[in-house]
This record gives C-alpha cells, sequence and structure tokens, in this order.
C-alpha cells in the first residue's frame, strides 16, 4: 500500500498536497483498490467555491459510485482533464497522473485538521 508521508489525507480517502496557497486532490491508493477499476470521474464543480466537506464530484467504477468529498474549502480551479479519457490513471497513478482537481485554498488553517499518513495508516489499518 502506497502512502506518502509528504501528503495529508482525509478519513473519506482523500490525499492532498499544498503548493502554497493551492491544493491538489486526488483519492488515495487504498481508495482506489477498494473500488476497483476505475471508468468514469465526473467533476461538475470546476470554477466553483465550496466549503470543507461538501461534495466536488463522484468517482464510479465497475460496481459502485462513490462521492468525492472536498478536504479545504476554497475555489476549484483545475480540473484533470486527462480523466475524461483515461480514468484508469487514477488506478494506476493515484498520486500523480491520476490527481483529480486543483484547489485555491481559502482557510489554510484546516489544513491542521487533516491527518498524517502515519495517521491515514491506522485509519486503514495498514
Amino acid at each position: 500500500m502506497n502512502i506518502p508521508s509528504e501528503l495529508k489525507y482525509t478519513k473519506d480517502h482523500e490525499w492532498i498536497k499544498i503548493d502554497g496557497d493551492v491544493a491538489t486532490i486526488g483519492i488515495t491508493d487504498f481508495a482506489q483498490s477498494e473500488l476497483g477499476d476505475i471508468v468514469y470521474v465526473e467533476v461538475e464543480t470546476l470554477d466553483e467555491t465550496l466549503e470543507a466537506e461538501e461534495i466536488f464530484g463522484t468517482v464510479e467504477a465497475v460496481k459502485t459510485v462513490s462521492d468525492l468529498f472536498l478536504p479545504l474549502s476554497g475555489e476549484i480551479i483545475e480540473f484533470n482533464e486527462a480523466l475524461e479519457d483515461e480514468p484508469e490513471k487514477v488506478n494506476t497513478d493515484p498520486y500523480g497522473d491520476g490527481w483529480m482537481i486543483k484547489v485555491k485554498c481559502s482557510d489554510l488553517s484546516q489544513v491542521d485538521g487533516l491527518m498524517s499518513a502515519d495517521d491515514y495508516k491506522t485509519l486503514i489499518g495498514a
């Protein structure tokens, strides 16, 4: 199980990479393995400002559809358009080419409420 130590995590299995006031967000290796083969990623909230824990999109696997929860409040400024043609990148490279959105954070203090890699490992029993 790949859980990069430099990232932050949520109980809903999203990962967050902070660069200045922009957060790149995707789902964890654990989440993609639990979902199985991902066939579609939908984000209809581009250019919208959402609060932390609001739903920003969905990920569809062969057997299920799962909501995606925003870990930090802010404006969704970018969607990884490569996922429109190749949603399987979430399975093959969840922390790289499989990223989902970028958010301009409105409250960076919310980062303090996210989990470290060790906390996330404890959550999933890794």
